[in-house]
């Protein structure tokens, strides 16, 4: 979660594939981000974690964290557009129908409570996170491409192989003794065909 507008461009700039961006709609509040673990999509976010990212996001609002009845959008890190001309902390959508909304009622204390408790404040450096995880991205991708690579090679041995033995179990179809058997001329007499 980002403290001021300074933190939350920063946030915007070196976000992850997997994060999910949270903000109060139409009020001015923090940019709450949710790491999801790889395997899960963003429309999968568990209900008690939605709700728990609503009230982070509700509670670090001045005006948002006043009001009842509000509501708070939620998007994947990857549909946040920002345009040159954009103020700093300020983000567009490069599609809305990927934009979420989910309802608050009211300020949860319980929720927000239990939140601060578990509170960890860190600056880290998120330029050099990011640049670490797109390194390990490009590993994974040439990993993959190696494995894919060894899998067609092996597919092409086998098939070069079995062409060799289609090839090897023709070549004695041939033979002196099967061209004789097979030749009309020397039939005896008495040798009929099948057919008619």
């Amino acid at each position: 979660m980002g403290k001021h507008k300074e933190e939350n461009e920063d946030l915007i700039k070196y976000g992850w594939e997997n994060d999910v961006w949270f903000h109060v709609d139409n009020l001015s509040s923090a940019h709450v981000y949710v790491r999801l673990p790889e395997d899960v999509s963003w429309e999968q976010i568990p209900e008690g974690l939605l709700q728990d990212c609503a009230q982070l996001t509700k509670a670090n609002s001045i005006e948002g964290n006043k009001k009842d009845s509000i509501t708070i959008i939620y998007t994947p890190w990857s549909n946040l557009k920002k345009d040159g001309g954009m103020a700093t902390g300020q983000v567009g959508f490069h599609k809305n129908k990927m934009v979420k909304r989910v309802h608050v009622a009211t300020r949860e204390n319980p929720i927000v409570n239990r939140l601060n408790k578990t509170k960890v404040e860190r600056f880290p450096n998120l330029a050099l996170e990011k640049q670490e995880r797109l390194q390990e991205l490009a590993r994974r991708k040439k990993a993959a491409e190696r494995e894919r690579q060894k899998a067609e090679d092996g597919q092409a041995a086998e098939w070069k192989k079995l062409s060799e033995q289609k090839k090897v179990g023709y070549s004695d179809l041939w033979n002196d003794d099967n061209i004789r058997h097979s030749d009309n001329q020397d039939r005896e007499e008495g040798d009929e065909d099948d057919f008619w």
